[in-house]
């Protein structure tokens, strides 16, 4: 029988399946129905073979097995196998089953393909519960994401809907009575996610009363740990007391193993009471984590803390601690290649910009703004004079491993200088820079231009911004700087350069960016101009420069409208500006809306009363609307301004008589008159009011007018026989001197023309000219009565208002 046996080769003791898929053609039982021999077996006793006995299993005996007519024979093999023969032949065929187990091409044919799978009754209570847990699930899953993607609303409108779904999975568990197997995690879970999207949404209220909920609840045996949360939300609230108490309570209830989150609980009540004024128990707090657990914002905050409370000896003690905080970040010189393996440049590449360099990037750029910071704060308090005290942080910076920002403080020394207005010593301390490195020698090059550039020594600007420049070509203040001073030397197209190049560097360079667009405005590149202003404004949204000069680009350019909307934004952000509130007058005065440009005009003189444009403009305003009275206050402050020019102080008489009370407006006159004595207008106006009030002065300031408009005429016929003199007498040097005689003529006809010496100015026998000109303009026309005419018609000039204007 072990003929039939397939036995694995040796070289296959590592294959288990070898053979597995062999085929023995003597098992075939597919073909019996056309096996000649073993049918005419069956059917006749023709190769019967003699009884076979087999030993049983388990027995000592064997008995004989008996066999059907018309099925093949059976016995059990010494393994205990039943096995079927037939002997034919002298061949021994192994032996079948009595009964097929029909697993047959024909039995399959016949019964065709497996029924399918039982579906789940959806109708059930279990199949509701479970799809409500999973879509509750999901939900949170859902909110979590739009929280990660900063859409915070929809992440608590789906917190909300878990939430719901939540509570009538609830409902269903108590239908069916099947509270006891809740999932209090997913409970948990839906409330704590719902407590979080409420307080992204600054929803503080709602935040609280949910993480109530979940710390009033047994079952959550992390409830004590959300008091951390409930705490910085009143911290965010202001609301000190209770943060500082919730902080505590936390604190109390976790374990002593949770040493991290135990320290930045400490932290979290130092800066509680450090925001209150409680400076020593934030102290205490600070003090501890230093001792324990030291962290750079730990160590800056008790530096704050003990500048407050002024205490210098101990402020160098906290930057000492804060200067020895490890850093945790390693050295640069794992980014040098040692060699010139391409693998090895390769992977050094690949690690130079990754996440964990970024984060140590970050991590030191962190820690030299906190040191640089204090450095700053402390470096005028902790010594005699702050710089004694920047000395000081200097020599500590030196002996730690932050050694690269000594140069910083010196430099920064140096703009302290600077602020104080001691240019000297801010100039000497920057000197000593030019034999460093390219970076610092740069910084201070530049600082030293913009120095020389304030003082107007545009010379040594020069010198400086091209040594910064040549220092350091990606310096975006260097290539700002000197691009100023050749601004200042008048070549705009080069200037311009210079800021794009800053600009290509830094394009956050907002300076570079601010000048480039005075520059287009000099180049009469206006809208280019206005590009750069834009731009500029999406970055600095309330900067008061940017938009004054958006609003003069769009008065250039004559869009009064986009003017008007500018300069609105503007007072929205410097009110107080009377500058702007009265171009916001004039250009609604411009556009015929005199309503709003009185409004803002007047809002212009209440900031500042002294701008003789707003006065001139308040003053013709009233006078337009027959208000003389309120015109007078105005006319007065310019006269008090001005008090060498005439022309108010006779606008202030002008409104005293067109307002009626004449005898205030000859004083005025005859103040005027004192103070201007030779002023024709104001002796004019004497002789009208004289003369119309019946006064006997009237005779008086006649004579002083002649007298006045004669020595006037003289003057004038002076100026003028002086101009054609000269110029008669460039003629006369060109043509020869064959014209004295005439030039004696005029001299003689000149002299005819001046009065005699014994004769007195009235004598003359030209007509004294009485009229004047109103400096207000004429009257507005009353109503006709039956009052008498007057017997003469003022024929004076006439000037209209607008001619008073600017």
């Amino acid at each position: 029988m072990m003929q039939n046996v397939h036995l694995a080769p040796e070289d296959d003791e590592d294959d288990l399946y070898s053979g597995y898929n062999d085929y023995n053609p003597t098992f075939d039982t597919e073909d019996l129905e056309n096996d000649v021999a073993f049918q005419q077996a069956v059917v006749t006793s023709h190769g019967r073979r003699p009884p076979v006995t087999a030993k049983i299993p388990g027995t000592s005996s064997s008995r004989p097995l008996a066999t059907g007519f018309g099925s093949k024979a059976s016995l059990t093999s010494s393994m205990g196998r039943p096995m079927t023969g037939a002997i034919q032949d002298g061949i021994a065929r192994p032996m079948t089953a009595v009964h097929a187990a029909g697993y047959t091409k024909a039995a399959m044919r016949a019964r065709g393909p497996a029924p399918p799978l039982e579906m789940r009754n959806s109708d059930s209570s279990e199949e509701m519960v479970r799809q409500l847990e999973k879509k509750t699930n999901e939900l949170v899953e859902e909110s979590c994401m739009a929280n990660s993607c900063g859409d915070l609303k929809l992440a608590l409108e789906k917190a909300k809907e878990a939430g719901r779904n939540e509570r009538e999975l609830l409902k269903q568990h108590e239908q069916i009575g099947t509270t006891e197997n809740m999932n209090f995690d997913l409970t948990y879970s839906v409330f704590f996610n719902l407590a979080i999207q409420y307080a992204a949404n600054e929803m503080y209220a709602e935040a609280l009363n949910a993480y109530q909920f979940i710390m009033k609840k047994k079952m959550f045996t992390n409830g004590s740990k959300l008091k951390v949360n409930m705490a910085n939300i009143y911290l965010k609230q202001r609301n000190y007391s209770k943060a500082i108490k919730f902080y505590r309570m936390a604190l109390d209830q976790i374990p002593n193993e949770y040493k991290e989150m135990r320290i930045k609980i400490m932290e979290n009540i130092g800066v509680a009471f450090l925001k209150t004024g409680q400076y020593f128990d934030a102290i205490s707090s600070f003090e501890h984590i230093m001792s324990t657990s030291p962290n750079l914002k730990a160590g800056f905050n008790l530096i704050l803390c003990y500048f407050a409370i002024g205490n210098g000896e101990q402020m160098k003690k906290a930057f000492e601690k804060l200067i020895a905080v490890p850093l945790e970040v390693d050295c640069d010189d794992k980014y040098i290649s040692p060699n010139d393996d391409p693998h090895t440049n390769l992977l050094i590449e690949a690690i130079k910009n990754d996440s964990l360099s970024q984060i140590e990037r970050e991590r030191k750029s962190k820690a030299e703004e906190y040191i640089m910071t204090a450095a700053k704060l402390i470096a005028p308090v902790i010594e005699t004079s702050f710089a004694v005290g920047y000395d000081w942080c200097v020599e500590v910076v030196k002996a730690s491993h932050y050694v690269e920002l000594a140069n910083d403080l010196e430099i920064t020394k140096a703009t302290t200088y600077m602020r104080q207005q001691d240019f000297n010593q801010a100039l000497e301390t920057l000197k000593t820079f030019e034999k460093k490195d390219s970076r610092v020698k740069s910084a201070a090059a530049t600082n030293l231009s913009f120095l020389y550039y304030l003082e107007n020594e545009l010379s040594e600007a020069t010198k400086y911004a091209d040594v910064a420049v040549n220092s350091d070509r990606y310096n975006p203040a260097a290539l700002t700087n000197k691009g100023n001073t050749v601004f200042a030397n008048g070549d705009y197209e080069k200037a311009a350069e210079f800021y794009k190049e800053a600009l290509r560097n830094d394009s956050s360079c907002t300076e570079a960016l601010y000048n480039l667009g005075l520059t287009y405005k000099k180049l009469n590149r206006i809208d280019e101009a206005l590009d750069c202003f834009l731009k500029l404004h999406a970055i600095l949204l309330n900067s008061a420069q940017v938009l004054y000069q958006i609003a003069n680009i769009y008065e250039i350019m004559e869009d009064h409208n986009q003017a008007i909307e500018c300069l609105l934004q503007l007072i929205s952000v410097v009110p107080t500006d009377p500058h702007v509130l009265s171009k916001l007058g004039k250009l609604y005065g411009n556009e015929g809306d005199k309503s709003q440009a009185f409004h803002y005009y007047c809002e212009s003189f209440r900031y500042f009363p002294s701008n003789i444009e707003v006065i001139e403009w308040l003053g013709a305003f009233y006078i337009d609307n027959q208000l003389c009275e309120k015109a007078i206050e105005y006319f007065e402050r310019a006269a008090l301004i001005l008090p060498t020019q005439v022309k108010w102080q006779l606008m202030v008489a002008s409104c005293y008589r067109r307002s009626g009370n004449y005898q205030k407006a000859l004083e005025k006159y005859k103040v005027v008159h004192r103070n201007f004595p030779e002023n024709v207008e104001c002796l004019r106006f004497l002789v009208r009011l004289c003369t119309d009030m019946g006064l006997k002065e009237v005779q008086e300031y006649m004579t002083k007018l002649k007298k006045v408009e004669k020595l006037k005429e003289v003057r004038e016929q002076r100026i003028k026989s002086g101009r054609d003199g000269s110029a008669r007498g460039r003629r006369e040097g060109s043509a020869g001197g064959d014209n004295g005689g005439s030039k004696g003529e005029r001299l003689s006809a000149k002299l005819k023309a001046l009065p005699g010496t014994s004769e007195p100015y009235e004598s003359s026998s030209k007509e004294i000219d009485a009229s004047y000109v109103d400096p207000l303009g004429p009257q507005a026309e009353r109503p006709k009565t039956a009052a008498r005419k007057r017997p003469e018609e003022d024929n004076c000039l006439e000037e209209t208002v607008e001619d008073l204007l600017p």
